[in-house]
């Protein structure tokens, strides 16, 4: 078996490997690098956080895993005279999804289980890994809330200045937990994890109980497929923003299955910015208008709030085997570090994904209890004949925007992924992106017509320094006729890779 594998860090590849010459498939080799993935990029997602997935059967069934966090119980009350939710803090905290995610997925086909993928990640979490450049990065733009909560302090700056790249990065406790959730992965939602985070939570303000927590279900079922030409597109439903690419990705090529052109997806993301802000939600505890995220049919109407720059929100895992599974895992604390608030006694960061609820109670995200709030995560697959194409990546409101430029070429099998993700990209947004009013930010390179068509529609144009990770950290896989291929983004640590049976071999007899 040959599995292609994509991620944004080198030891989540390394885990990878180690699953596949455990006997894994893709699924646990994604599984493996995404569970390493909240050891060694803990500002991008965490055990406290949330997922969402596709996972692709050799039969050729995409199903759609939403581990969305739900808003807990007692946060009406809490809620009362609140003109937004807050940013940060307990009260952005949803019940975490992620864990309950990985286990709906590997449940779907993955031969290994999830103990090793656990085992594995905790020996890394005690022994250290080496700050990466992108963690960096982050610990540099947060060094106040890493500094502000006693958990976060106590892993990333325990000297008294947060870590810089290079130095090493041990986390014991998290070490614990992920032996404790390798013996039994339901102590998260019914255990001593449950009881730890629910403490540290009301410590903190939160109305979050054990009940929150043990009555927490991820979502399984169809992903939301469209055909355009002689592409099918899988996207997550709501409350995913898949539905907007697909409408941006139609709009922009006019239902034909063509590529689109820069100006063509420039006007249909202003588009898809309407529409995700008028009508994404939660199905569950709201009515959500899915023509209109397909069809972008709104007029402009102003986000909902304000959101926060992302600086480093989300990671993907996406890998392919030629057996027929493929699975693409975008997992997430939403803002960098999410929360602020770290758990001492288990490790776990939380994230606050519950910070992009609305309390325009005639908003599809209208925060109630239970409710899911609208998510930025964004995991598609296209197949087209003889080829299948997977993909994820981090980038906030603009995943959207960033796959639309991507996808579409990504599913020719004569252009190389590698190139692709390398192209100077754009992204249009607003406080997200740092900007006042809707803008388009654009990295060196990006075409002149790209740029004529957002001044022509009005908007500022802002220019990115140099390639930005505000542009997206994109991991695709793809399988040609048979032939794997993978790529990460150069915008990350991370590396795209081919694991075949002489690998696996390989790495069987070393460990």
């Amino acid at each position: 078996m040959t599995i292609a594998l994509a991620a944004p860090h080198p030891e989540a590849i390394a885990a990878g490997r180690r699953a596949a010459a455990a006997g894994g498939n893709a699924l646990d080799a994604a599984l493996a690098a995404a569970v390493m993935l909240t050891v060694v990029y803990p500002h991008q997602c965490a055990l406290g956080g949330d997922l969402i997935a596709l996972v692709r059967s050799p039969a050729g069934e995409t199903t759609a895993i939403i581990a969305a966090g739900t808003a807990p119980a007692g946060i009406a009350e809490a809620a009362a005279t609140w003109t937004e939710v807050p940013r940060q803090g307990a009260h952005s905290v949803t019940v975490p999804g992620m864990v309950a995610g990985w286990r709906s997925i590997a449940a779907r086909g993955a031969r290994n289980g999830l103990a090793p993928a656990f085992a594995d990640a905790a020996a890394v979490a005690e022994s250290g890994t080496p700050v990466s450049a992108g963690l960096a990065r982050a610990l540099a733009s947060r060094a106040d809330a890493v500094l502000a909560d006693a958990g976060m302090r106590g892993v990333f700056a325990a000297a008294g200045a947060p870590l810089v790249a290079g130095e090493v990065l041990r986390q014991p406790a998290l070490a614990e937990t992920m032996l404790a959730l390798a013996d039994d992965a339901d102590d998260f939602y019914r255990g001593s994890i449950a009881r730890s985070l629910v403490s540290t939570l009301r410590a903190a303000g939160g109305t979050h109980t054990i009940a929150d927590f043990a009555g927490y279900e991820s979502e399984a079922g169809a992903a939301l497929t469209r055909t355009i030409g002689e592409q099918t597109w899988h996207v997550a439903p709501p409350p995913s923003v898949g539905a907007v690419l697909i409408g941006v990705v139609t709009a922009a090529g006019d239902g034909t299955g063509s590529v689109p052109t820069g100006p063509q997806l420039v006007d249909a993301a202003i588009r898809g910015v309407h529409a995700r802000a008028a009508a994404l939600g939660d199905p569950r505890s709201a009515p959500v208008d899915l023509d209109v995220l397909l069809d972008l049919a709104v007029e402009a109407v102003a986000p909902p709030f304000a959101e926060p720059r992302p600086l480093g929100d989300t990671a993907a895992v996406t890998a392919l085997d030629d057996d027929g599974w493929g699975v693409t895992i975008v997992q997430s604390v939403y803002q960098t570090f999410g929360s602020g608030l770290l758990d001492p006694d288990t490790g776990i960061l939380l994230h606050n994904r519950g910070s992009a609820f609305s309390m325009d109670p005639d908003s599809p995200a209208v925060l109630r209890p239970g409710a899911r709030p609208p998510h930025t995560l964004c995991p598609a697959i296209v197949e087209a004949p003889g080829v299948t194409v997977v993909a994820g990546c981090q980038g906030g409101r603009a995943q959207a925007w960033i796959l639309s430029q991507i996808l579409p070429d990504a599913v020719d099998p004569t252009q190389d992924l590698r190139a692709i993700l390398a192209r100077p990209r754009w992204v249009v947004g607003d406080r997200d992106l740092g900007q006042d009013v809707l803008t388009l930010v654009a990295e060196p390179g990006v075409a002149s017509d790209v740029i004529a068509r957002a001044e022509a529609r009005g908007l500022p144009v802002v220019r990115f320094a140099g390639p930005a990770d505000e542009a997206g950290h994109v991991q695709i896989v793809r399988l040609s006729h048979r032939v794997p291929g993978s790529a990460s983004d150069p915008r990350a640590d991370g590396i795209g890779t081919l694991i075949d049976d002489a690998d696996s071999a390989a790495e069987a007899s070393a460990t």
